[in-house]
């Protein structure tokens, strides 16, 4: 009778498993933000790539909330591998901190999928205050600012941003003071800076990469642990602040309970797309790294850095009502 039972869960999960690609319908992939930046352009990068395998996959840009809304819809979305969604570093390990109320819980609410892209940080500076104040390094700008307290300052998306908690961060580890500015977004954030409104920002690579090969921008710093291929010859911040280590990462999960067969198929499809060459071409012009890991690895990564970023979002004040 137990090996009936078995028997008939074996066949059951394969029969959920094949039907992502039998039924005929579109895979709805949910990315909580708007079109056109990097998240959105990787998952439709990687949507076409999975055609063959798991049929069509429809992009469907959900902003709103801090990534929220976008989340909150795949983790009450049916647990049959139909909708999958994008999780991001404010998605599933900031913003359970920031938020004094969440619609979804990070934690419980999904079933991680497979990590999909590593890009690097870069500590920019506008490369005219740094010529003004001949400032080239990270040393020379941690000197600056502990001459000058508070004279420097720095921009970000917003109060509780990535942008904003690596700028806790590195100060914290440099041991100065400068005063931080929040813009509604990634984007008023980088304009200020090229304006001359800040002084400096930790941004993703992906945004920031343009405007350093233009000069616009002087890159003092990764925040990789070790250098970037993607940036060569600028040193990593943990050369001058031990230890300091700071990514931005995306992957993709499903609705928690969905069954293992589906998930891993979804992983099987999703893995060999991002190990494809013509993948790690498109996503290298966005200065991103593909990443492909099991299941278990990405939960384990969202794990790690919803416990790293709890007591620095705490640390930092910053709240959402």
């Amino acid at each position: 009778m137990q090996r009936r039972h078995l028997m008939l869960a074996s066949i059951a999960l394969a029969a959920s498993a094949s039907a992502l690609a039998d039924n005929g319908k579109p895979i709805r992939l949910i990315v909580p933000y708007a079109a056109g930046g990097p998240l959105d352009i990787t998952s439709r990068a990687l949507a076409e790539r999975v055609k063959d395998s798991l049929g069509i996959v429809v992009v469907d840009n959900k902003p709103g909330a801090g990534g929220n809304l976008g989340s909150d819809l795949v983790a009450k979305a049916a647990p049959d591998g139909r909708t999958i969604g994008l999780a991001a570093v404010a998605t599933h390990a900031i913003n359970p901190w920031l938020f004094a109320k969440m619609p979804y819980d990070a934690a419980k609410d999904f079933a991680p999928i497979t990590q999909m892209v590593r890009v690097p940080n870069v500590l920019v500076m506008n490369a005219d205050t740094a010529a003004r104040l001949h400032i080239n390094t990270v040393a020379d700008l941690i000197a600056y600012a502990k001459k000058n307290p508070g004279k420097l300052n720095y921009g970000s998306g917003g109060n509780g941003s990535a942008g904003h908690l690596a700028g806790e961060m590195f100060k914290q580890g440099a041991g100065i003071f400068t005063v931080h500015i929040p813009y509604n977004g990634g984007n008023p954030a980088q304009l200020a800076l090229l304006s001359g409104q800040v002084d400096y920002n930790i941004d993703n690579l992906a945004t920031a990469a343009p405007n350093i090969k233009s000069g616009k921008l002087k890159a003092l710093a990764v925040t990789t642990a070790k250098p970037s291929s993607m940036l060569p010859g600028v040193p990593p911040l943990a050369n001058t602040i031990k230890g300091f280590e700071v990514d931005t990462w995306w992957g993709l999960v499903a609705p928690a309970g969905t069954p293992r067969a589906v998930i891993d198929k979804l992983n099987a499809a999703f893995t060999t797309a991002l190990k494809s060459p013509e993948t790690q071409q498109r996503f290298a012009l966005l200065m991103a790294e593909p990443v492909a890991t099991t299941p278990e690895q990405f939960g384990q990564l969202m794990d790690r850095e919803r416990a790293r970023y709890e007591p620095v979002v705490k640390r930092s004040g910053a709240k959402v009502d």
